[in-house]
């Protein structure tokens, strides 16, 4: 098996920090007339941490690999590769349902009390 490069070997030793199974990481390395093509396939349940919350792990580790390509003067991407199987099952917390209860306002009315005394005004 071929060495492999500083790129595909940076990739690797940050997705094994994050993912809960590091020995399911697998990285390719491709070169075409585009630059370098690093494609990365991770357990199905570890792609939620890979890609992070709106997708900003997996920028993340772009926009680091866009400064290490700077560095040697290439073009460096990632493809984070969809695991047999398609997406990971959602784990849905099971509820108790709640029978709905009437809302009850009480309104109180006040009478308007004609005969009550005013405030004494200096005028």
């Amino acid at each position: 098996m071929a060495e492999k490069e500083a790129d595909q070997e940076f990739v690797e030793y940050v997705v094994k920090q994050l993912v809960t199974k590091p020995e399911a990481v697998v990285t390719t390395r491709k070169i075409d007339e585009l630059g370098v093509l690093i494609e990365l396939t991770v357990d199905r349940e570890d792609m939620g941490v890979i890609i992070g919350k709106e997708g900003k792990t997996a920028k993340s580790i772009r926009t680091l690999l866009r400064v290490l390509g700077a560095k040697i003067d290439s073009r460096i991407n990632l493809k984070i590769v969809e695991p047999e199987g398609g997406e990971a099952p959602v784990k849905v917390a099971k509820t108790e349902e709640v029978e709905e209860q009437p809302v009850v306002a009480e309104v109180v009315v006040e009478e308007d009390d004609d005969e009550a005394p005013m405030a004494d005004l200096d005028l």
